[in-house]
């Protein structure tokens, strides 16, 4: 048997070669030898599931898969994959599958006591940043369907009191004292010249244009007097002595030229 198979695809078991009772049934298109050493190399990713904790505590050489079904489709995998399942566990098998089986989401529903094991599993592990053809969600993108999803979903979230940082100021932000290295500034600098920028090679419509001068009508540019002070005078090396700012900078050094 090669190591993808034909068509179809199988249902296999994973246990103890020194117990009869199984402890997880999942389904594959491969054949089960290299799904199993494929659950391997997840696990020692360190990956938090109850059969990859499992798995994780065992002797490699005393796990074996046992190949228990075969369907022509992946529809009928889907089905055998849920039978399995369902009778192992009616015969007592203690099975560390988190859902029910079949192909897609299976409707799991997590609990707060589920969710706060997981938390407690997860917390302080360090999982490796992967880009471009290393991370699964490369060259994919999330349909105009699923966005839309979102958007309702979290329309009006973390605004005013519900946002976690809500009146926090000072040492109690999150952010207090936090100072960019040089090294973070240049690299984000060279990520956004040129194609990098988010608005490389695009221009506002007139529509837009129209809208901003609206909102802008009536305002004095600039926004203000600090403002004024250095497009005309610091950056023109001109000193007023009726301009507060500039007798500040005077005061603290600078140097000063004359109009």
């Amino acid at each position: 048997m090669t190591a993808e198979l034909k068509a179809g695809g199988l249902i296999y078991g994973v246990r103890l070669r020194s117990e009869s009772h199984y402890r997880y049934v999942g389904l594959t298109t491969k054949t089960a030898q290299v799904r199993l050493r494929q659950h391997f190399k997840v696990a020692a990713a360190r990956r938090k599931t109850p059969f990859y904790d499992w798995l994780r505590k065992q002797d490699r050489r005393n796990v074996i898969v046992v190949q228990l079904d075969w369907a022509d489709g992946l529809d009928e995998l889907g089905e055998a994959e849920i039978a399995w399942i369902a009778l192992l566990r009616s015969e007592g098998h203690p099975l560390l599958n988190l859902a029910d089986g079949g192909l897609g989401p299976t409707g799991v529903e997590w609990t707060k006591e589920m969710r706060a094991a997981a938390k407690i599993r997860s917390t302080g592990r360090k999982v490796p940043s992967r880009f471009g053809d290393e991370n699964p969600f490369y060259q994919r993108e999330h349909s105009a369907e699923q966005r839309a999803k979102w958007s309702v979903v979290r329309k009006g979230t973390n605004v005013g009191a519900d946002n976690p940082n809500y009146g926090k100021f000072g040492a109690d932000h999150p952010s207090f004292g936090h100072v960019m290295s040089e090294d973070a500034r240049a690299k984000l600098s060279e990520k956004r010249k040129g194609a990098g920028n988010p608005n490389f090679g695009r221009s506002a419509s007139e529509e837009t244009r129209a809208k901003m001068s609206a909102v802008r009508k009536g305002r004095p540019m600039p926004s203000s007097r600090r403002s004024a002070h250095t497009r005309h005078h610091t950056n023109n090396g001109v000193f007023k002595d009726t301009c507060q700012y500039c007798r500040d900078d005077q005061a603290a050094g600078q140097p000063r030229s004359s109009d």
